[in-house]
């Protein structure tokens, strides 16, 4: 991540470029396509969900700043202690805290500017960022203020890009405060706050370009709608964990909140409502998890159960900024009690198990779909209700590790998600909610693999697949995109590799390859589209360090070639069919250490200046997102630590 922060501070693109399996970052401030494993994944800040299930904004993972994260876990595949969303995994954001040993006062500061040297005419960015922590006595605590602008993008000939979810002219904001008190040896409180926001503030507006032709780019002119990003988005948290309860048990009680916003583009006109408009995705989350994790012997062997309750009320809707309701409120209370097993079976031989129960419900009342004509015309009324939600998931894996050269393992995983329940309930075509189809998502996800450590290589290598008999893929109906419910079946393997040689060099690279399928009610077989399924990606990267104080990296990303659709009876793709060509791109990475407190470091995206469209542009096939990436992006970053 510290590398990765150097070339660019978008979580999107960071997690694109280091974690096989998940799609690539698509340069918007959306993270629209970038599925894991082909999947959905639950995104989560120190354990509170992010994501909008019920209706997906697909901006939950540019929700914080990295500047206030100490870690990133990611999951592949379900677990029994996380639930709605997780379909294809979890990635969960681990905030900064203080360390034993840590000074009552100290802190980090940072300045960054950003500019496209070949073409620089507006594309100047800055970044400002200071945290302080410490340690006094029982307390502790850690606060972060950041601030990021980004310039006008240009791609590599010079022309703006095209605005809609862009990044041009964005602002950036983040503050963070976390405070801790130990209250004796066994008991502690921690509490904190975060708040993000991104938004843009373009002085340019989109002129359509023609698919496969020529790119859309921005113009100047002023968007008459109110700035699209994410306005708001406020987490808050308090834990109080108590060690030794019984039987050398941990216990941590957490209640969090949440509050989010994803607002849309302003459009003139379009075909879901009457006149222009412009929406907005609100979510409101408040939730409890009483987690309890207790170790045990059985014949000698250890053990530990981890098991508690998981309680989430989601509350999300979807409105016009005028007023007029598009998703009346969808409000989900959903009550899960879950256990997971750690048990060593024989020596090396590690066993995990567990089980989670789905008990949700979620309630909408009365409500008129929204008119797509004058005089209320196409406004029907549909009576309300309560949606049921239940079933039980569960998951198993072994891995033997007594060897450090072969760690092989198996796993299963079921995953469960009330997924685009909006985008079905906002096209309602019956006056019953009963009658709409709302089943969950239940994927079944088994993955075979190994890690190996010899010598100066490590790998590690996987093979998975994921079938449900219910799945969501959003297919183009009459200009609009609907999910469509049939099986599927996705399969993959992924491998990474890294070769240390000498403490001087290290070099190294991953493929990951996926593909999917959905299955008709006559046998006949259909490709998952491209928001689903990534075309296949390779990375490479080579580390030097010819002194502690000084290193260099250069990063290689390859999107291959995915084209499985053929043109409709209008001689076009649908939208999410296009065919995706592959695209090569190399960044730069520098870093030197004038003493342990100052650091310079530079950071050079995209160094070859190469003129690509993006894998989302590619398969979206619609002349209004055929976007270009953005050109040659340096970054110099000075940081000053105390």
């Amino acid at each position: 991540m510290e590398t990765q922060s150097q070339i660019t501070t978008n979580l999107s693109a960071i997690l694109g470029n280091a974690v096989p399996g998940l799609a690539p970052a698509n340069n918007k401030a959306t993270n629209s396509g970038q599925t894991l494993r082909g999947r959905s994944v639950l995104v989560l800040i120190d354990g509170i969900p992010q994501s909008t299930p019920l209706m997906n904004g697909q901006r939950d993972i540019r929700t914080i700043d990295p500047a206030v994260i100490e870690r990133i876990e990611v999951i592949k595949g379900a677990t029994s202690i996380y639930g709605n969303g997780s379909a294809g995994g979890i990635i969960n954001y681990i905030t900064k805290k203080t360390k034993t040993g840590d000074p009552a006062f100290g802190g980090a500061s940072l300045l960054r500017g950003t500019v496209q040297p070949f073409n620089t005419s507006g594309t100047a960015g800055y970044r400002a960022s200071q945290s302080v922590y410490g340690r006094v006595k029982k307390w502790d605590y850690v606060a972060s203020g950041t601030i990021e602008y980004t310039g006008v993008q240009r791609d590599g000939e010079g022309q703006v890009l095209g605005q809609t979810d862009g990044l041009s002219n964005s602002y950036q904001y983040n503050a963070f405060a976390k405070l801790g008190y130990q209250i004796n040896e066994n008991s502690s409180l921690t509490a904190f706050y975060n708040f993000y926001s991104s938004t843009s503030h373009a002085k340019y507006i989109t002129e359509n370009g023609v698919y496969g032709e020529k790119p859309a780019i921005g113009i100047r002119g002023e968007d008459p709608g109110e700035p699209a990003g994410t306005p708001f988005n406020h987490n808050a948290r308090i834990t109080y964990s108590r060690k030794e309860l019984f039987a050398s048990t941990q216990l941590d009680v957490t209640a969090y909140i949440n509050s989010f916003r994803s607002m849309n583009r302003y459009v003139a006109s379009a075909t879901a409502w009457y006149g222009p408009g412009q929406t907005k995705i609100n979510s409101r989350k408040k939730g409890l998890r009483i987690n309890l994790s207790t170790p045990f012997a059985v014949g000698g062997r250890l053990a530990e159960v981890t098991y508690g309750l998981d309680v989430l009320n989601d509350i999300t809707d979807q409105d016009l900024v005028d007023g007029r309701v598009y998703i009346p409120n969808m409000n989900m209370v959903n009550i899960a009690p879950y256990a997971q097993l750690k048990l060593d079976l024989l020596q090396q031989l590690i066993f995990k198990g567990g089980v989670r129960y789905e008990n949700a419900k979620v309630t909408i009342k009365d409500f008129n779909t929204i008119a797509t004509g004058p005089g209320n015309e196409g406004s029907i009324f549909v009576t309300g209700g309560e949606i049921p939600y239940r079933g039980a998931t569960f998951n198993a894996g072994l891995r033997y590790n007594k060897y450090e050269a072969f760690n092989p393992f198996v796993s299963f995983s079921q995953g469960f998600a009330i997924n685009e329940l909006g985008r079905i309930v906002r096209r309602a075509t019956d006056s019953d909610l009963d009658s709409l189809k709302t089943d969950p998502i239940i994927t079944n996800n088994y993955e075979a693999g190994f890690s190996s450590t010899f010598s100066i290589f490590n790998l590690t290598a996987a093979y998975f697949i994921s079938t449900s008999k219910l799945g969501v893929e959003l297919v183009d109906v009459g200009g609009y995109f609907m999910p469509q419910r049939l099986p599927e079946t996705i399969r993959g393997y992924e491998i990474a590799l890294s070769v240390t040689p000498s403490s001087v060099w290290k070099f190294g690279g991953s493929y990951a390859y996926v593909e999917g399928t959905s299955k008709n009610d006559d046998g006949s077989e259909n490709y998952l589209n491209g928001s689903r399924i990534a075309p296949p990606m390779a990375t490479g990267f080579v580390h030097f360090t010819p002194v502690p104080a000084f290193s260099l990296q250069l990063f290689w990303l390859n999107t291959g070639k995915r084209d499985r659709f053929v043109k409709n009876a209008k001689g076009l793709y649908n939208g999410n069919e296009g065919p995706v060509k592959p695209v090569d791109l190399f960044n730069f990475a520098a870093a030197y250490n004038f003493s342990k407190k100052a650091r310079l470091g530079l950071g050079i995206e995209n160094i070859f200046n190469k003129t690509y469209y993006t894998v989302l542009s590619q398969y979206n096939a619609n002349n209004t997102t055929y976007f270009r990436g953005p050109g040659t992006t340096a970054s110099l970053n000075i940081s000053y630590t105390f």
